[in-house]
């Protein structure tokens, strides 16, 4: 099942910019065993307003953890995260998240989804319904407002959960995995969704992700973190206009780069390989 095609912008928003998200000397440690165990350290970052911002870094280096302390699901850490000037110490409608699972309440159609991000705002009932409608276009899923989860494919299941965190117009949307449990068709379509509806809206974004090629597409920037603990390791700007062509060779040579950088290779040569014994032949 696939949406209608619908009209996608070339030329970027010119709508206010919204979101200047800052940390500065962040750590975070989880007690396990008994002991301590730093998880993030001196993490020093400012995300522009209106910027798409994306993270790459081996598992367990405290990506999504970042995530966590920023939407506010976690207020224990040293340091100080803000945005816009104000002090994060909990949850906000000022902040969204989008997982790598949709989260979707399968007993509710995808316009009762969306609008269940609508229910605890001042939002009037009678507004509701064209919000809803405008997310719902927003993503590329006009006419599939009655169905319900189960009757959408992976990928407009995932656009329904983004149009959700879309509805209430976060200043900040921060994308934990989003495409990960996609095929590698759909996880380029979507990359392009994800894209247009930036340009649209021109929120803030931070995405997690482990497709190095997937962050420098979308990303501004690519902040690459070394781990145990998590650091910021090197922040890369791309430094071309959206939307971008995949073939450009700038984004070949800082995937480069940036693989590099997390295996310990220099650009250009593989990544190293563990090799068995042949097996002898009886």
């Amino acid at each position: 099942m696939s949406a209608e095609p619908f009209p996608r912008p070339n030329v970027e928003s010119s709508a206010p910019l919204r979101g200047e998200l800052t940390n500065s000397d962040l750590d975070k440690s989880f007690t396990i065993g008994g002991q301590a165990r730093p998880v993030l350290e001196n993490i020093n970052l400012t995300v522009r307003p209106g910027e798409f911002v994306s993270i790459v870094g081996a598992s367990g280096c405290g990506k999504s953890t970042l995530l966590r302390l920023i939407v506010g699901l976690d207020s224990e850490y040293g340091g100080e995260i803000r945005l816009d000037g104000e002090r994060i110490a909990t949850t906000s409608l000022d902040r969204g998240i989008v997982f790598q699972d949709h989260r979707l309440f399968p007993w509710m159609t995808l316009e009762q989804n969306v609008e269940l991000a609508l229910l605890n705002t001042d939002t009037p009932k009678a507004r509701r319904a064209a919000i809803v409608a405008e997310h719902i276009a927003l993503v590329g899923l006009s006419g599939f407002e009655k169905a319900y989860p189960h009757q959408l494919s992976g990928g407009m299941a995932q656009r329904a959960a983004i149009a959700r965190a879309l509805v209430t117009e976060p200043k900040v949307l921060l994308l934990d995995e989003p495409l990960g449990a996609l095929d590698a068709l759909t996880r380029v379509h979507v990359q392009n969704e994800l894209q247009r509806m930036w340009l649209a809206q021109r929120s803030t974004m931070v995405m997690v992700t482990h497709d190095v090629e997937e962050a420098l597409y979308l990303g501004d920037r690519v902040i690459v973190m070394s781990p145990h603990p998590g650091r910021v390791r090197r922040i890369v700007e791309v430094g071309l206009p959206h939307p971008r062509d995949r073939r450009s060779p700038l984004l070949h040579r800082l995937k480069d780069e940036i693989l590099a950088e997390l295996t310990g290779n220099p650009a250009g040569e593989p990544a190293n390989l563990v090799t068995f014994p042949a097996r002898e032949s009886r």
